[in-house]
């Protein structure tokens, strides 16, 4: 006799407990309480023959068995999501689900997406800014934007449009800094990073040719935007990333710290998940993406 499927609905308190590794925070996402959770993975257990976690008073972690088992659970939602949402609707019409860096997302794609939404009314857009590999069709979106020095060989990629760099900081933090002559030595400024980030500071320096320069020390945040809001705090100069620091430049809320300007040897890609071409509203999304990528490069 074959073996029979545990019950959906374990298998999705399973799925949310070991992604968040807590029956709490998965029963408020859930809308349960976190005894229905625990006793539904107590029950799945038990149906699997298996230890899925392991409890102690200094929390709750997946045994190698779960850690296993919830890739697989995990991928099994992602493609039933994938199919759900390959179903045509009343109006023909459904979610374009996109992944993307956050701060790209918030500075350069958000603002921008009136434009499509004017021109395709109705259509439902998921934005996702998870940092993770994704994998076609399993996880369900149909567009990554990604940062890549080179694209996989496949039609699939687009190039969008590569960063420049530039040291910038806030006008206080340059008033307060610079010599007589308007001019701020970077070598003794307070410098931020930005710890996620496979370029910085040192394909500035490279870049702009400085000899004997220490990049290192100072402050050092995970995402960009924060490195972003503490130069605009004061707290130091930080590599400007155009298109994303240019509304701040605009403003005023930024300015150059330097007058050196060097490219990133990345760029970012639209990837496309190989389906979409069966689906209008995806490829006047990727036609929209890449006049925008176009205008952009023209300014």
């Amino acid at each position: 006799m074959p073996p029979r499927l545990p019950p959906l609905s374990a298998l999705r308190l399973f799925e949310a407990a070991g992604r968040h590794q807590s029956f709490k925070r998965a029963a408020a996402e859930l809308h349960l309480t976190p005894s229905a959770v625990s006793h539904g993975i107590v029950g799945l257990e038990q149906t699997l023959g298996v230890a899925l976690f392991t409890r102690s008073p200094q929390g709750l972690t997946l045994t190698p068995e779960g850690v296993d088992y919830l890739a697989y659970v995990t991928e099994a939602f992602s493609l039933l999501l994938t199919g759900t949402r390959r179903l045509p609707t009343p109006d023909a019409s459904r979610a374009i689900a996109i992944t993307c860096a956050p701060t790209l997302a918030s500075r350069w794609l958000l603002p921008r997406l009136t434009g499509f939404l004017q021109r395709m009314p109705g259509v439902d857009i998921t934005v996702d800014t998870s940092r993770r590999q994704v994998g076609f069709p399993a996880d369900g979106f149909d567009f990554a934007i990604r940062l890549s020095r080179a694209p996989v060989a496949s039609d699939a990629w687009h190039r969008l449009f590569g960063e420049r760099f530039v040291p910038v900081c806030s006008p206080a933090y340059l008033a307060r800094h610079a010599s007589a002559d308007g001019k701020l030595d970077l070598r003794s400024a307070s410098r931020i990073h930005v710890s996620s980030a496979s370029e910085d500071w040192q394909v500035w320096v490279e870049g702009a040719g400085i000899d004997d320069f220490d990049t290192r020390g100072g402050l050092s945040f995970d995402s960009i935007q924060m490195a972003f809001d503490a130069a605009k705090s004061d707290l130091g100069v930080v590599i400007g990333r155009r298109p994303l620091v240019d509304d701040y430049l605009a403003s005023g809320a930024l300015v150059p710290a330097h007058g050196v300007t060097t490219p990133s040897q990345g760029a970012y890609w639209l990837i496309c998940a190989p389906e979409i071409e069966a689906h209008p509203e995806c490829v006047a999304f990727r036609d929209w993406m890449i006049e925008q990528a176009n205008l952009h490069r023209d300014e």
